[in-house]
């Protein structure tokens, strides 16, 4: 049996998200909050509601992640100027370097996993997981009549 191409795909990205959380452990941060410092890196001045959108997970869990690394100081809380019920987040200068080392970290993983393919090989795979991904986007969020069963088909 051969297996999905999503499936290898979700099944690769599960292998480096455990690797990758192993090692972030031993700088004295979870995954979980990687993930918040480098959507804040990609997204400096986000608010939480958007920054909880774009890591998919509930405003309140995001909020007590803010909480932990603003008193670990790597995020800082701005006022919005434009909504003062709302927040703007941003890392302090003490995350950069937590940034490139983790950084470091991602690309030593990145080296093992690419690990006997040619830079030909590289690239068409990082070319064909993105047109793959850009197709998935296309179709955008499942809608409601995407989990019913096609009239005529066993479910």
């Amino acid at each position: 049996m051969n297996d999905s191409p999503a499936f290898l795909m979700a099944d690769a990205s599960r292998l480096f998200r455990r690797i990758f959380d192993a090692q972030a452990r031993s700088l004295g941060l979870t995954g979980q909050q990687w993930r918040v410092l480098v959507t804040i890196f990609r997204h400096e001045g986000i608010n939480q509601g958007g920054a909880a959108e774009l890591l998919e997970v509930e405003p309140i869990t995001l909020s007590r992640m803010i909480d932990r690394l603003a008193e670990a100081g790597m995020i800082e809380r701005r006022s919005d100027p434009d909504d003062r019920r709302a927040w703007r987040l941003y890392l302090t200068p003490a995350a950069h370097p937590l940034i490139e080392r983790m950084r470091a970290i991602a690309d030593g993983i990145m080296d093992d996993a690419f690990a006997g393919f040619t830079t030909d090989e590289q690239a068409a795979l990082i070319s064909l997981a993105g047109r793959f991904r850009a197709n998935l986007s296309l179709r955008g969020e499942p809608s409601p009549a995407d989990h019913l069963p096609l009239k005529g088909k066993a479910a």
